[in-house]
């Protein structure tokens, strides 16, 4: 079905609207107690060490709220009416898409192991016809009440967006001119340089991979971050990093192609990769990279074949120059200087 026309829309608006606080789910239970396993598998993917996570004293993370009250897949029973409704109106209205925008956490109390989670949520807004990017449709807003042994823990707002596509003209394709097919077709996305990691980029560009140091309790952290996660001090300085490093973990990435990548450098030396030749589209490993300074960095394996990439094998730091503007840290199986190509 279409989006609604404008007329129609007041009408789906105000009914819309009449789901305000509304319960979203009531009485919802936690599949399990807050629990040691959980706590421990959360900071181990996190990074996070802050020892007050571990021990006979240890409460969870507070950023994991959310997580004691996920249904997992087999999902939650707890939910409403209203809310399956609601949903329900969008549908046939033509906002079909959906797509997660933000959310908000507030912490009133530690959780910690042993603690019995129940929650209940509500339709806190709904909001007006909105136009974005993506496209039209409105934004739904629900709030959650997490306890802990009927004590309220913290709250967690969540806002998603119910939309309709934009539809978007078919671009003319015009024939191709020679040098048209001798280049890529678009450039590799641009990182997102802020005030809280300028300095690494900088030094990306300079050729050096430069680790923060906190100068309160001289733990090396990356990513860069603007304060300390151990002792909470926002001094630092940096550490430019040896180069050495281990595959700690990897994916390989088959799918969606990406035109930025077609014409991979990702193992295009390496003896039997890409036999389709230059312009082919992956796939390409993605690693985690272990330095011989105890930080990780996700970065792209190259040097060998993507089936050939192997926990624990040896790399070495290379940067890599892809555009006038871009250059990247990249890891390499086998030798290299650590300069750039």
């Amino acid at each position: 079905m279409e989006p609604s026309e404008p007329d129609a829309l007041d009408e789906l608006g105000l009914r819309l609207k009449a789901y305000e606080g509304r319960a979203a789910a009531v009485a919802g239970v936690g599949k399990d107690p807050v629990n040691e396993p959980m706590i421990r598998h959360w900071c181990e993917a996190m990074g996070d060490t802050n020892p007050a996570y571990e021990g006979p004293n240890a409460v969870a993370p507070p950023t994991m709220l959310q997580a004691w009250t996920m249904g997992g897949l087999s999902g939650h029973t707890g939910r409403s009416d209203a809310f399956d409704e609601l949903f329900g109106l969008l549908d046939d209205a033509g906002y079909t898409s959906v797509v997660a925008t933000d959310c908000e956490q507030e912490y009133v109390r530690p959780l910690r192991p042993g603690d019995d989670i129940t929650f209940d949520a509500v339709i806190e807004s709904v909001s007006e016809r909105k136009t974005t990017k993506l496209g039209t449709g409105h934004f739904v807003t629900t709030r959650m009440d997490v306890r802990a042994g009927g004590e309220l823990a913290g709250t967690h707002r969540f806002r998603i967006l119910k939309y309709a596509p934009t539809r978007r003209k078919p671009k003319e394709r015009k024939p191709k001119e020679p040098k048209e097919l001798a280049e890529p077709r678009s450039r590799r996305p641009r990182p997102v340089v802020n005030r809280d990691n300028a300095g690494f980029w900088e030094g990306v560009e300079r050729h050096r991979l430069l680790i923060q140091r906190c100068t309160g309790c001289r733990e090396l952290r990356f990513p860069w971050l603007p304060g300390c996660n151990g002792c909470g001090c926002l001094e630092w300085d940096t550490v430019e990093a040896s180069g050495e490093g281990t595959v700690y973990s990897y994916v390989v990435m088959h799918h969606p192609p990406f035109p930025a990548f077609t014409e991979s450098d990702h193992a295009a030396d390496a003896e039997g990769a890409y036999a389709a030749g230059p312009h082919a589209a992956g796939p390409y490993a993605v690693g985690l990279i272990e330095l011989a300074e105890g930080v990780r960095i996700v970065s792209n394996v190259i040097g060998v074949p993507y089936d050939k990439v192997r926990i624990g094998m040896p790399v070495r730091l290379q940067f890599k120059r892809y555009d006038e503007e871009l250059v990247l840290p990249v890891f390499r199986v086998g030798e290299t200087d650590g300069g750039g190509s």
